[in-house]
């Protein structure tokens, strides 16, 4: 089994992953070129039907320029995963530091949070369906996504001290928020039950939360 287990590390960090991570200026900016022509052709035409031909096309640079850094469309899906990782997490930090400077209730801190959080998923929605179902779970991308989720759930813990709600085990409590919220909102944006708008969905889960974190 660790042969096994062994073996899928090594292949997914060779093939779904970025072949680098370029330092100079105009480096930086083709691999920025490249992923949003990436971004763009998935969430217009799906990953079936998306090549890195045509990737390279859209972002105005040769397929040798391509693969010097993206061996195939999952490192590229790969890379957009990160993107949509690391903006999340700022989206939320900059909610969570707005709540401090203002001082915010626990409705609006809820509300403000859930509505970027989701708002970051209408821009292309069906490249977020893409991530969300195809983006390879690479151990070091995974292992990102848990630190940003447990540093996120420390900042909100704070909030709730701050709040004097969920007094018992604010900890406990900020982190079970911020992985429910995050598997809500995904449902929510992606497969909304039939008859419900987002709206009102999104409204739900703010509701919620609130009830839940007032009566830990």
């Amino acid at each position: 089994m660790q042969a096994i287990r062994a073996f899928r590390y090594s292949h997914w960090s060779q093939v779904a992953t970025p072949r680098k991570r370029p330092r100079q200026r105009r480096s930086r900016e083709t691999v920025a070129w490249i992923e949003e022509a990436a971004a763009q052709l998935f969430d217009r035409y799906g990953y079936a039907a998306t090549t890195t031909n045509k990737i390279a096309e859209r972002a105005g640079v040769s397929i040798g320029t391509l693969y010097r850094y993206f061996p195939n469309k999952d490192a590229l899906l790969w890379s957009l995963a990160e993107r949509h990782l690391e903006a999340t997490a700022a989206e939320v930090t900059d909610a969570l530091a707005r709540a401090a400077a203002e001082e915010l209730p626990l409705p609006s801190l809820l509300h403000d949070l859930v509505h970027r959080v989701a708002a970051l998923h209408t821009a292309r929605p069906t490249l977020h369906r893409l991530l969300f179902d195809r983006a390879p779970r690479t151990p070091d991308l995974v292992a990102r996504f848990r630190a940003a989720e447990l540093a996120i759930a420390a900042r909100l813990a704070g909030h709730l001290r701050r709040l004097g709600v969920a007094r018992s085990d604010p900890e406990t409590a900020a982190l079970l928020a911020v992985q429910g919220v995050e598997a809500q909102i995904h449902g929510v944006m992606l497969t909304p039950p039939a008859g419900r708008d987002r709206d009102t969905l999104l409204a739900a889960i703010v509701t919620q939360w609130h009830r839940a974190l007032t009566e830990w």
